[in-house]
């Protein structure tokens, strides 16, 4: 008689760590470990680390079957072939698909994912989704009264999202959907340069990255030398450091905040009016600034105030209960869903 599957080796691959993990269906994390991505040099060297570190896994399960293999990757990936596109932070593997690579390695389906749509799966079913209406949580993913349709942003040093619809990360038609750090804010050509060629994007204007970017623009101003931020080289100005600046009622910082909010008042209410979800969770490093100054309730407040009726308003907000594992969980539930579990 064929075993039911209890283990699944769960991958988070971003551009510095390769984390390894083996989740059993509820979540649990039973064995762990990591290799870091920068001491790789090549194609190579990059997959015969990350092959090492997932046979480990595999031996630590030993006779218990596992599911299978699931991967979220840092950066655009072929929904169907698994291939990534030119991923900015793993260059070595652009044109590269893990899943026609390792399926015959291992001899076990292996799934991939985008890491923010896979984090955006995990709050669905691991995080923020799971708590009931009446507040309380879940003891199991089966026993959770779980969404119609989450949204996760993670805010750090850019912005990215991921949605998921009844049960299922929306992909769209070339596994793109759901890039919310560039929808437009500001569509003047006065708007800040994003990464991605266009101005005023939500990244340009709400990541750590251009937190950071406007306190070193304020601090060149003549009004920015009575900052606490101008103690230090304006060059070493991170967003912690705004944030931090702000708990100390620094007026440069706070003005920041205020922006930021702003910012994201108006971000998210395009997100609200775009995929109507019953929870909106925020994550990343900025998220944690967010949380330390208590913005949650200000933001909320504004995205209320822009929302066109009563329906859209009827959402949760909350930050990630995952923070730092949404995507390894998330990566772990994309294979449950392939197998006979889900």
């Amino acid at each position: 008689m064929t075993q039911e599957p209890e283990f699944v080796v769960a991958v988070d691959w971003g551009g510095t760590w390769n984390r390894v993990n083996v989740v059993d269906s509820n979540g649990t994390v039973h064995w762990e470990n990591r290799v870091a991505n920068s001491l790789s040099r090549t194609t190579e060297e990059l997959l015969a680390n990350g092959e090492r570190v997932m046979r480990e896994a595999l031996d630590w399960c030993g006779d218990r079957p596992v599911a299978g293999i699931g991967l979220a990757m840092a950066g655009p990936i072929d929904p169907e072939t698994g291939i990534m596109d030119r991923p900015p932070n793993l260059m070595l593997l652009d044109g590269v698909s893990l899943k026609a690579l390792w399926e015959p390695v291992f001899g076990l389906p292996v799934w991939v994912g985008n890491d923010a749509d896979l984090a955006a799966l995990g709050e669905y079913y691991f995080g923020a989704g799971r708590a009931n209406p009446e507040g309380s949580d879940a003891a199991s993913r089966e026993e959770a009264v779980l969404p119609r349709t989450l949204v996760y942003l993670t805010i750090s040093t850019g912005v990215g999202g991921g949605v998921v619809y009844r049960g299922q990360v929306f992909l769209g038609a070339s596994g793109m959907a759901a890039e919310v750090g560039h929808m437009a804010i500001e569509s003047g050509p006065d708007g800040p340069l994003c990464q991605c060629g266009s101005r005023g994007c939500l990244e340009s204007l709400a990541s750590g990255t251009a937190i950071a970017r406007m306190a070193r623009e304020k601090l060149a101003e003549a009004d920015g030398t009575a900052s606490i931020l101008a103690r230090g080289r304006p060059e070493d100005v991170t967003s912690g450091h705004v944030f931090q600046a702000a708990t100390q009622s620094d007026p440069l910082a706070l003005g920041i905040i205020d922006r930021l909010v702003a910012v994201l008042g108006v971000g998210l209410t395009n997100v609200l009016h775009l995929y109507n979800p019953d929870v909106l969770v925020l994550g990343g490093g900025v998220s944690e600034g967010i949380q330390d100054l208590d913005l949650m309730p200000r933001i909320h407040s504004l995205i209320l105030e822009r929302a066109m009726s009563g329906r859209h308003r009827e959402f949760r907000f909350e930050l990630s209960r995952l923070e730092g594992s949404g995507g390894m969980l998330g990566a772990a539930m994309l294979v449950w869903l392939n197998t006979s579990l889900a």
